[in-house]
This record gives C-alpha cells, structure tokens and sequence, in this order.
C-alpha cells in the first residue's frame, strides 16, 4: 500500500483534489486512471480509501469511499533534542524516530549547542515523507525550537528523563522504563549538557539516565532512547 498526505481532509470531506506535484506523481508515475484506488491520510489518525474520478496531472479528483480511524499507540513519546551542528544528522534523527514511533519532538538550544536555528518547514516535510513511507497516520508534532532554560520551566505530563555523560548517579534507561507512560526524555548537544543545565533538570523532577557505556552522538543517543521506548512497549 502507498500512503499519501493530506491534512486538509476531514472525516466529513467526500471529495478532494490533490495539489500539483502529488497529481502530476499519481497520473504520470504510477499511472493511475478514473476508478483506480488511493489511499490519504490527515495525519490525526484517518485513513481514507478514494477513488479517482478525474485524473488531470495538474489536479487529480478523487472521493472518498471509505475511512477509518487508526488506534494510537498505548504511549507518548516526547523528544527534546539539540539541533546537531551538521544538519543531516538531526533530519535523519527526524526520518527515523517518525518510523520508529513518536509522538512530538522539541529542538531545544543548549548551553553547548553549535547550531542555534533549524528550518521548520523542511523539517515538517521529512516527518511527513516518513510518515507516509512507514504507513502512519499520525504526523509527529514539532514544536517551535526554544532554548533550553526556558524549556524546563514548563510543566510537564508523566515521565520526565534527562540522558547526559557526566559521571554521576544516573540509572540506565531501561530500567527507567515502564510500558504503557507518557514519557519526555531530553537529548543533549555534541557537547552533552552544561553541569547547570543539569542541576536545573533535576530541580525540575527529570531523573539522570544513561543510555549505555559507549559515548553516543546526539542522534544516535536520540534514536536509542526512541528505540527504547517502543521496545518496551510490544
């Protein structure tokens, strides 16, 4: 089954067009025709079965025969992860936490980071793209990157984890772990948190966890934790 993308359905919508580019890819890629069958999601859960009705390259119609609403997952998984100083990094943390399994995703801007802004509009688009390749229904929520100091003094939902490096008691994720929670975890820079930045997520009730017993890069450490959390969870 391919998975297409599109959040202006509703599940009281009967008919629709899609925009250029995806018309153009359903009539000239996959040659698709008048009563062919495409599958759309909203990306809040809804899955449509349409049918084709008028296959223009430039605006292909379709309608709506059948939808169902797709159940969520028995947890909520939160990341808030520095923006890495190489870019690619981050959107592949992105490609692959949405496939794994995510719900939102904060990039906070850390004492250490190297990189202090990140370009939402592409970083949507990959969660979507993933989104659809996984067979999802649900899109990740990104959040407006914020720095950290204001981050963890918002209030916050079920489990509350920091991964850092430093060489104080940490429990390690696993056994941090329970199935079935809303979980926020925090992912540091290249550099790890700052001591302060630390002490500031203790005194806000995160509990030090550590992620094994090799050093991690930012996304790797991120897609471990995010890995984590759905192991757990089967």
């Amino acid at each position: 089954m391919q998975l297409f993308y599109n959040p202006e359905i509703t599940d009281s919508t009967t008919q629709f067009s899609f925009p250029k580019e995806e018309s153009k890819h359903i009539v000239k890629v996959l040659r698709k025709n008048v009563g062919d069958t495409l599958h759309i999601t909203n990306g809040n859960g809804w899955l449509f079965t349409a049918e084709i009705t008028i296959p223009n390259v430039n605006k292909c119609m379709a309608s709506i025969v059948s939808k169902s609403l797709q159940p969520k997952r028995d947890y909520n998984l939160h990341l808030a992860v520095a923006p890495t100083k190489m870019n690619d990094r981050y959107e592949w943390f992105l490609e692959k936490a949405t496939e794994i399994g995510i719900d939102s995703i904060t990039p906070i801007i850390c004492d250490h980071s190297e990189r202090k802004f990140i370009k939402p509009e592409r970083f949507e688009r990959i969660l979507q793209s993933a989104m659809k390749q996984s067979l999802n229904c649900y899109v990740p929520k990104l959040n407006d990157a914020i720095s950290f100091k204001t981050f963890i003094k918002q209030s916050f939902n079920g489990d509350l984890l920091i991964a850092h490096c430093e060489e104080t008691d940490r429990k390690s994720l696993k056994q941090s772990l329970k199935p079935k929670q809303e979980i926020t975890i925090l992912i540091g820079p290249e550099g790890d948190f700052s001591v302060k930045e630390i002490e500031q997520a203790l005194q806000n009730n995160f509990i030090p966890v550590t992620l094994g017993k090799t050093r991690l890069r930012t996304e790797t450490a991120a897609i471990v934790a995010c890995h984590s959390v759905a192991f757990i969870n089967e």
